[in-house]
Order: C-alpha cells, then structure tokens, then sequence
C-alpha cells in the first residue's frame, strides 16, 4: 500500500538552534565504482532525460539496487547509475566515513560525468548522503528521493554494531564456504533476508594457502563510523535548504521517519511530498514495486 500524504509538504519546521558541525579535515575525494543502466533501446526518448543516481545504504553496495535501477531504466527512460559508496563495493577504501566525505565523492562523481539536474535516490546511508548533497549543490540536482531516513541525529539501531561483531567473527573464523558463514552470522541476525544482503560482501581471500571467505569491506572502518552515521552535517536549516522536489518514503514498520522528525524534514526541504510503503527498513527489497510507483509517480511529471 502507498500513501501520499501532501499534507506534511506544509508543515511549518521548528526552529533548530544547532549550528552545522564539520571535521576539520581536509577531504579527499575518491572514484567510486559504479554501474549504469541505459533505457531500453526499442524505446528511444523524444528528449534526453537527466539521469538518476542511486545510492545504498550502510554494508550495501550497487549490486542491491541492480533490479531496482533496471525497473526505473526501463519504465522512466532515463539512465540510472548505481554506485558505490567509498568503503563499500568495488570502490576505494579510506579511513574517513561521515556524510561529508561520502557527499564529496558523490559531488566529484557527478562533475566527473557531466550530470545535471539528476534525480538521486538514496537508502539509509544513501539517504542521508543524498540529502547533503543536495543540500550543499543544489543546483544540480533536479530531484531527491530519501528512502527511510530523515535529516536529523538520530542513533542507529543496534542491530548495526551486532552486524559488525557477527562478520568479524565471520572473518576470524576463515570459513571456506558461504553457509558456514551464514551459520556463524545467525545468533547476531535472525532473519535470512538480511544475513543474506550482509554475506553478499563476502569474497574468496586469496592471500593464503587456503582460499577463505573474507568481507571486502573495511570492517574495523565502518565500525568506527557507526557514530558518523547516526549523525546528519546540517543542524540549522535556516543556513540552508534545498527548494527542489523531493520525496520521503518510509516504511511502516520502520522507525527511522518518526512523525517528530517531520518538521524537520519540511525545514530543509520545503517541497517535500511523503509517501508510507508497508515495509521495514529496507523498503526496496521488502516492498519493490509499491516503491516502484511510488518514484515513477513521482518523478513522470518531473521531467
């Protein structure tokens, strides 16, 4: 079920007295991976149409968002890329994790492209990344879609640190094969679906005699990111605010959107339309195609 619930797009937001916090480190950017998915050839566009950039959340990577890209390829004939993020996939490693470091790496990435007026999706930590960019360039982009999160400080569940400590023991462990991992993984994650998303980092260590299961993701890293992540760069948005469309999907079932957070939402982002998809967290996986239309409803009348 989706609800479109204009309503929100009016709220008038609660003054935030916090000023905006940054690291006083240089940032280096880095050059992500990515993949790109074109429109369907048998349908050629009359015009060229901005591409979309999805981003994934916190131990996700480009290949969770691959069906998902196709789908909005095809049904919106514009060209969706799927990064990712520094410390997560095929792209570089760095000691830095926080939202302005990965908002940097999406900024060079889009200049690195030629990309304007681009519609950027965002997961979670892809959210939040999202939505700084957006924030700090917002003349180039045309569109934003937060999927399950809000711009506000607000802790992580604890199922992330239990991730970290189940994939650790994963690795210290040095399994051969992908369900012994599995197995070490269950007491941290009940469910399958997410154990899963989780062993997809996984790849074969080939630095021994035994080739054996490692993650390819810096844990120690993420795990000293964890604060990072929980955290949004933009405390005052009377400093700055991105005037654009912009959609908020959340769950049902999840908490990350609380209703509190709304004004909030509205503050920074005066456009915004939300819509509530029956799901958790994960909301692409759990629900695809209620978010489906959800963006193509959103984004048809956009470009």
């Amino acid at each position: 079920m989706v609800v479109r619930d204009p309503r929100w797009a009016a709220i008038v937001a609660q003054q935030v007295t916090c000023k905006r916090s940054f690291s006083g480190a240089a940032l280096r950017s880095l050059q992500l991976a990515y993949d790109l998915h074109e429109p369907t050839k048998d349908r050629i566009p009359e015009k060229t149409k901005p591409a979309i950039v999805f981003i994934h959340g916190l131990f996700g990577s480009k290949k969770n968002n691959r069906s998902m890209s196709k789908i909005l390829a095809r049904d919106l004939q514009r060209p969706v890329y799927a990064i990712d993020c520094r410390n997560h996939g095929d792209s570089p490693h760095d000691p830095r994790h926080d939202y302005s470091a990965l908002a940097t790496d999406v900024e060079e990435f889009l200049a690195h492209h030629r990309l304007a007026d681009v519609t950027l999706i965002g997961h979670s930590m892809g959210a939040k990344t999202a939505m700084t960019v957006a924030l700090q360039q917002p003349e180039s982009i045309g569109s934003l879609i937060s999927i399950d999160n809000a711009p506000v400080d607000a802790a992580l569940k604890s199922d992330f640190g239990k991730y970290v400590q189940g994939m650790k023991a994963v690795e210290d462990a040095k399994v051969l094969k992908q369900s012994d991992a599995d197995e070490i993984l269950k007491p941290y994650e009940e469910s399958l679906a997410i154990r899963q998303f989780l062993l997809t980092n996984l790849v074969r260590a080939t630095d021994g005699p035994t080739p054996y299961q490692k993650f390819r993701i810096p844990l120690k890293t993420l795990a000293l990111a964890l604060d990072n992540m929980a955290d949004f760069p933009y405390k005052d948005p009377e400093e700055v605010q991105y005037r654009g469309p912009a959609l908020f999907v959340r769950g049902t079932r999840s908490r990350y959107v609380a209703d509190e957070t709304l004004p909030v939402i509205g503050s920074f982002f005066p456009r915004f339309e939300l819509v509530d998809i029956e799901a958790g967290h994960w909301v692409v996986s759990e629900n695809p195609m209620a978010f489906r239309d959800a963006v193509v409803e959103f984004l048809e009348d956009k470009t």
